[in-house]
């Protein structure tokens, strides 16, 4: 599967942790920045990701800030995307599950690396049940 990865500076280190991951679970992932802990703006990197999910170029995003925040924010402008900020794994496989979420976040200032590791792993691994949730999902798109 292809999955985008981008990451601000505070995020830096856990995007790469997850990019690695991800390469290491088979997956081919492109990586939209940044390319260092040097200060920079999370939308400058996020965006594009995030357009890439909305865009069908990869299957997901995967968005690391200092919190999430910025990122879901950002990425939620892009239409098309439905991001989810993820603190534990609960949360990631409801978004994937109800939601049919394509962009997961994470705060890299938040949670460490073992937790990211399940968060994404679930939400890698949950599909999306459809049924009463599609309804749900047309009213979210229609404005």
């Amino acid at each position: 599967m292809k999955i985008a990865v981008a990451s601000d500076h505070a995020g830096f280190r856990l995007k790469e942790h997850l990019k690695k991951k991800l390469l290491d679970l088979g997956h081919e992932v492109l990586d939209f920045g940044t390319d260092s802990e040097a200060s920079t703006d999370y939308a400058d990197y996020g965006r594009p990701a995030a357009q890439a999910a909305a865009e069908g170029e990869v299957r997901f995003a995967v968005l690391c800030c200092g919190t999430g925040q910025g990122m879901a924010m950002t990425a939620n402008k892009v239409p098309g995307v439905r991001a989810a900020l993820c603190s534990e794994p609960f949360s990631a496989r409801m978004a994937r599950a109800h939601n049919n979420a394509n962009v997961l976040v994470m705060g890299g200032r938040l949670i460490g690396e073992e937790l990211a590791d399940e968060i994404l792993r679930e939400f890698l691994e949950t599909g999306f049940e459809g049924g009463r949730h599609i309804r749900r999902l047309e009213k979210m798109e229609s404005g």
